[in-house]
């Protein structure tokens, strides 16, 4: 295993690893830490108690970020007829769809989201082995497959800032919410819409605590575990 560098052992030292901290104590220590020759990217990690071994425990939604992701995202439109149109203004990267499931066979996947209206599903299923794997098919539950009247607003949020999260096979979220290089405001903003996100998708399966553990961390800087306890209480910010 390689060993951690100077930056993020200076980064770690300023982490009480005995202790959970507020969201805004998390952000403002994250802010002040040592950071790298990049813009890195903030994400939230959860460990939600339910069995995703049942369909009913299944947590998957999407999330408006009210200050953006920070990066560009290269949107799919796999559409045909008025809705390529539509695409096209709405400001999709690639517009079309047989010529784009025969890339995609080919090894092609240089796009962040693919997006699809009902009447092509039946042409990109097979590329269910190649996307479903990286998390790029199309679907109606992650909102990205709409109707052709809906295909620009959706291409819109997607640009905006709207993310997906799902659970993994251990019941893990990984979610981004934006740059280090956001204002602490920012990035308060966009953390406490995804917690509320993913506390309105709490399963009516689900018992128990339901957010074991939360972590806070940016690219290459050390996790700050959050206080779960008080998560449910919390409100976006208008």
């Amino acid at each position: 295993m390689a060993s951690k560098g100077k930056r993020y052992a200076e980064a770690r030292q300023q982490i009480d690893r005995t202790r959970e901290y507020t969201m805004e104590e998390a952000v403002a220590i994250l802010k002040s830490l040592p950071t790298a020759k990049f813009d890195e990217t903030v994400e939230v990690h959860m460990n939600l108690n339910v069995d995703v071994r049942q369909a009913d425990q299944q947590v998957r939604s999407t999330v408006m970020l009210p200050a953006g992701t920070g990066q560009q995202v290269r949107v799919l439109a796999l559409v045909e007829g008025e809705a390529v149109q539509a695409a096209t203004e709405a400001g999709a990267d690639y517009v079309g769809t047989d010529e784009y499931v025969d890339r995609i066979q080919e090894g092609w996947l240089e796009f962040d989201v693919a997006v699809a209206i009902p009447q092509v599903m039946g042409k990109i299923g097979r590329l269910g082995r190649i996307l479903g794997p990286r998390g790029l098919m199309p679907n109606p539950r992650a909102g990205t497959v709409v109707q052709a009247e809906d295909i620009g607003a959706a291409i819109e949020e997607l640009k905006q800032g709207r993310v997906e999260f799902r659970t993994d096979r251990t019941a893990n979220l990984h979610i981004p919410i934006g740059k280090l290089s956001f204002s602490e405001d920012d990035l308060m903003r966009n953390l406490t819409t995804v917690m509320n996100a993913v506390i309105a998708a709490r399963p009516a399966a689900a018992r128990g605590r339901y957010i074991r553990r939360a972590v806070l961390t940016s690219t290459m800087g050390p996790g700050i575990v959050l206080d779960t306890a008080g998560l449910g209480a919390k409100r976006a910010a208008a």
